[in-house]
């Protein structure tokens, strides 16, 4: 179904790009160049025209708020808002409401589930808490490479079932310390004075990563561990390519050789692991922190995911021995399938966009 799309560039601030919803139709903002994030929209360009139809305002079904709302609160906690960006958004959304039609705001980043000054308009947010949840927020994934194609030659690694589950994780934990409890009361305090949603700790993934990794690593009777742990980013903190291929090599290499990978949510209430390894074919344990996940009044996570809640991380062992040998041989390898299906057509870039339209029905 193709939908009538609106926006305006004179609203996007100087020097900021747009929404990649829009890149198909304003070009010369297409990324080029930027491992591995370049070539996350090919596919969805190449389809858009049959998806989407730039209108004008009074022709279109939806309307597109240029600018991504980060751009506005900006990446994290310690950032300013961008006063001058937020003053030019306010002014496009009244437009709209002038006119009428229902405005599209994304907000991806750190600070993704906040409230927008903006009443009235539909929020893509890529997290918000499941008990904070408004009516007009709709999840989104964190798009990725398709891991598949990029890394595996085009073709699905499966993994045959064995007695003990094979448990990867490749990444950033921390643990608890006094360092980390001094600097979490120096973040509420900062959250407080700038009159913002009294928030949770930036560093609360990584220390129930850690906790996580722990009592698998405890539990060898129940499964196997594949885990390499760093004590600091490394992909996301240089330009090189060289070392940022290297990682990411690390990185694909463990969740291959693996069963099931842990995902849990970082500096914001999602996991952007979660979908890289769906794109993999491979199976997530999601660490449950009063999470919201993309379609999940269609979706049955439970059926694709060891779904464990935070406050069940002491049996996550038990959990993941359990879901496994629950699966037959062929179920083990079917599911396998059956994640990666799902990333192609619902949390790629070109299957979220394909199924846009479901989330707006015509009135």
């Amino acid at each position: 179904m193709q939908l009538n799309i609106y926006s305006d560039k004179n609203y996007l601030p100087k020097g900021l790009e747009p929404v990649p919803m829009l890149y198909p139709f304003w070009k010369e903002f297409i990324p080029s160049g930027e491992y591995p994030w370049s070539r996350l929209y090919g596919k969805y360009i190449e389809v858009s025209n049959s998806l989407f139809q730039m209108t004008s305002l009074k022709e279109a079904d939806l309307v597109i708020m240029p600018i991504n709302w980060r751009f506005i609160r900006g990446e994290s906690w310690r950032s300013k808002v961008n006063k001058e960006a937020e003053s030019l958004s306010i002014e496009f959304a009244e437009k709209v409401a002038n006119s009428g039609k229902e405005l599209v705001v994304f907000f991806a980043g750190d600070c993704c589930a906040e409230e927008i000054p903006i009443k009235n308009a539909t929020v893509m947010r890529m997290a918000t808490y499941r008990s904070k949840r408004k009516q007009n927020d709709i999840i989104m994934p964190s798009f990725t490479e398709d891991f598949v194609q990029e890394y595996l030659g085009g073709q699905m690694s499966l993994r045959q079932k064995s007695e003990k589950p094979v448990v990867g994780f490749c990444g950033l934990a921390i643990t608890d310390s006094w360092e980390k409890k001094l600097k979490t009361i120096l973040f509420h305090g900062v959250m407080l004075t700038q009159s913002s949603e009294f928030g949770v700790s930036p560093y609360k993934g990584q220390i129930l990563r850690s906790q996580a990794l722990k009592v698998l690593a405890k539990n060898p009777s129940l499964v196997n561990t594949n885990f390499i742990i760093r004590d600091k980013l490394v992909f996301l903190t240089t330009q090189d390519i060289e070392p940022r291929q290297k990682t990411r090599d690390e990185y694909v290499k463990n969740m291959v050789e693996s069963d099931y990978i842990l995902c849990c949510r970082g500096s914001a209430n999602y996991s952007i692991r979660l979908y890289e390894i769906l794109s993999c074919g491979r199976i997530p344990i999601f660490i449950d922190t009063d999470c919201v996940l993309p379609d999940d009044s269609i979706i049955d996570w439970k059926k694709y995911c060891v779904w464990v809640d935070e406050k069940e991380i002491p049996h996550i062992a038990d959990k993941v021995a359990e879901f496994h040998s629950n699966l037959s041989d062929q179920e083990f390898l079917d599911l396998q399938h059956e994640c990666r299906k799902l990333w192609k057509n619902r949390f790629s870039a070109e299957g979220f966009y394909t199924n846009f339209h479901l989330h707006f029905p015509k009135k």
